[in-house]
């Protein structure tokens, strides 16, 4: 008799491909992304909004960058992940294994169970992006990354405002052992103050850590509810601001929207 599998043994996926990854400290260098689905936030800007949901299959790419997608049914098990993965792990191609979505840490006692059979099968670096706002998910799983992208949502920009969570999980990140850098996505309507407090709050964990402003990426909807990018005018200013407190930061759009990447 099978024995069967714990719903934490499950995962609810989007998508699995490899792609140049796009933003942040790891811009330029090739990726397997596995995009999970389900996120709990709901920010102006996001782009990936197909991802607040479980759909009924996910997407799963046999061939490194060629899209030639298959159609699989939610959830899927450990052993079907890995060997997607095992797939699309050519040697010498990929540079890291980027965890994304939605918001990844959704899945949590699913990563527990699948990060080190991951590490184990690939090799490979392991790349959290998150929003930054679920520190007892990430303590979990922390051993197993190699690094962090963080989000901090500016709730001029987002909707969404997390200062104190996100405070708790830069320090985490920051002790642990893995590489930790910011990502604030900046649009028309930042707020000034918000970047100073944002500056602050990484600073006080140290101000060593990388930070990256993001200008959106203009997104189709009605001209009523549009988020617009800053001018390069309010980007200048708004470095030199965050600049005072930090020793690095740099100003670095979606590149993978200019390069047609997924």
């Amino acid at each position: 008799m099978t024995p069967k599998t714990s719903e934490s043994s499950k995962a609810r996926l989007i998508e699995v491909f490899s792609a140049i990854q796009g933003e942040g400290l790891n811009v330029g260098t090739r990726q397997i992304f596995i995009r999970f689905a389900l996120c709990d936030l709901r920010c102006y800007f996001c782009d990936s909004a197909h991802t607040w949901h479980t759909p009924a299959t996910c997407s799963i790419e046999q061939t490194p960058g060629e899209r030639d997608f298959e159609t699989h049914s939610n959830p899927v098990t450990i052993p079907m992940l890995l060997d997607w993965i095992n797939r699309q792990n050519q040697p010498g191609l990929h540079d890291s294994i980027s965890l994304t979505g939605g918001e990844p840490l959704l899945h949590a006692p699913f990563l527990v169970e699948f990060l080190p059979q991951l590490r184990d099968l690939t090799k490979l670096p392991i790349y959290l992006e998150t929003g930054g706002h679920r520190p007892e998910q990430l303590a979990t799983i922390l051993p197993y990354l190699d690094s962090v992208g963080m989000d901090i949502k500016l709730p001029s920009v987002s909707g969404e405002s997390y200062w104190q969570t996100h405070a708790e999980f830069l320090q985490l990140c920051w002790d642990s052992q893995a590489e930790v850098f910011v990502k604030l996505i900046i649009s028309s309507k930042t707020e000034p103050d918000e970047l100073e407090q944002a500056s602050e709050l990484v600073a006080s964990v140290s101000p060593g850590i990388p930070a990256f402003l993001q200008p959106v990426t203009p997104l189709e909807m009605p001209h009523s509810m549009a988020v617009l990018p800053p001018t390069p005018q309010q980007v200048l200013e708004w470095q030199v601001l965050m600049k005072r407190n930090l020793k690095q930061v740099r100003v670095v759009p979606q590149t993978h929207k200019m390069l047609g990447q997924l």
